[in-house]
């Protein structure tokens, strides 16, 4: 897939993730082949505006990592401020489920127990359940 820049050809969304979005947004339509790669190309061409335009603020406010908050800028200033409410949406989720991620392990670690006991214990109590 040739890229607007020439030398990122490798740099495009899974055709697997494309056929995906497509079936679970509309199931009883059937979309050509042709169609479908023109959606990834899309996809592909937005991501990197966004990306590039991000990287433009993050720069302009001396920062070296591109925050959530430089991406919702770049759609606001790209003229794509209708989706910022839906964007702060899956980034509440996203934060959330790191969230929990993150409690579950430390809960975890913070026993003090290592592994190979936690494990050797769940046994037994497999066992147990098991008689």
């Amino acid at each position: 897939m040739a890229s607007s820049s020439g030398n990122d050809d490798d740099l495009t969304i899974p055709r697997a993730a494309i056929n995906k979005m497509i079936k679970e947004t509309l199931p009883n339509v059937r979309v050509a082949n042709d169609a479908r790669e023109l959606v990834v190309n899309c996809c592909t061409e937005f991501i990197h505006l966004i990306s590039s335009e991000a990287n433009e603020i993050c720069n302009r406010s001396e920062k070296k990592t591109i925050s959530p908050e430089h991406v919702i800028q770049a759609l606001e200033s790209l003229g794509f401020g209708s989706y910022i409410s839906e964007v702060k949406e899956v980034l509440q989720e996203c934060k959330t489920v790191a969230l929990k991620r993150r409690k579950a392990s430390s809960r975890l670690e913070n026993l003090g127990i290592p592994e190979e006991e936690l494990l050797r214990q769940q046994q037994e109590l497999f066992a147990q359940v098991s008689e």
